[in-house]
């Protein structure tokens, strides 16, 4: 199995190691890592300029640095691989959870896989601000959820969270709540006005969600798709028309002919009066 390894916090990211080491058991093993950080940038790409891919020693890795975003990281990866079993992003120093799904750098690279046609993994936890994560006690757990999701060919895209000390697995889905959303107004050391945005969250987590299994000390598994389409919504709104596309499009079309024949019997008629 060849096994793309990518992140969002840079190819020297402590995590990223340890996701490679814990996949190299499953097959042959390549990283593609953004040089700096790029942590919420979500799936932004690179089209203005040229990317660079540099060689890094990393253990015993064979890995690259690219001066571009995660999903520029997994689409050169798998470029210069040829064909790629799975992308693994991760294992990302903080958790992404909820609603930052939509802007995580780290389940972007997942998410470019799977839009190439390839599997992708996003792994993420916790961190804090006095240390780092304990890699080495998340591993049995990394390698399960490989276990897991690797034989299960159908599951293109999937999120993984990983509290501090898991007691198990669980599926769930993903965690959708309302934040404040406020803007608070500020000034830098100079006197000039900035912005902080701040994301309190004004509901609690729902049983079976991403969040409330890691606020439960569960490692969380949540499948995801590409297709953003509200089902529900579309049948809806299809059921309040009164014809289908289809129909009315045919109706269009006949109006038309009927106009074209009308015009030509009126110029037919005034061809016969003169």
């Amino acid at each position: 199995m060849r096994i793309l390894v990518s992140n969002d916090d840079g190819v020297y990211s402590p995590g990223i190691l340890a996701l490679a080491k814990a996949a190299k058991q499953f097959g042959e093993v390549r990283i593609v890592a953004p040089d700096v950080e790029q942590s919420s940038m979500g799936h932004a790409i690179t089209a203005s300029r040229p990317l660079r891919l540099k060689r890094v020693h990393l253990d015993s890795f064979e890995a690259h640095r690219v001066n571009g975003t995660p999903a520029d990281c997994v689409a050169l990866g798998m470029h210069r691989w040829g064909h790629v079993d799975v992308v693994l992003s991760g294992i990302n120093l903080g958790l992404n959870l909820g609603n930052s799904c939509w802007h995580s750098g780290t389940l972007a690279a997942a998410k470019q896989a799977a839009l190439l046609g390839s599997r992708g993994i996003a792994f993420s936890t916790n961190v804090s601000d006095s240390r780092e994560p304990d890699f080495a006690a998340l591993e049995p757990y990394v390698v399960r959820v490989f276990e897991l999701l690797l034989p299960i060919k159908t599951l293109s895209l999937v999120n993984v969270n990983l509290p501090e000390k898991p007691k198990g697995i669980r599926w769930t889905r993903q965690s959708v709540r309302h934040y404040d959303g406020k803007v608070v107004p500020d000034k830098d050391p100079a006197g000039r006005p900035i912005f902080w945005f701040t994301v309190t969250p004004l509901e609690g987590a729902a049983e079976g969600t991403d969040r409330w299994a890691v606020e439960h000390d569960w490692a969380s598994i949540t499948p995801l798709r590409l297709d953003l389409t509200d089902e529900a919504d579309l049948a809806r709104a299809l059921a309040l028309s009164n014809t289908p596309a289809t129909k009315v499009l045919g109706k269009r079309r006949q109006r038309r002919r009927s106009s074209a024949t009308s015009s030509s019997k009126s110029k037919s008629s005034s061809r016969g009066q003169k």
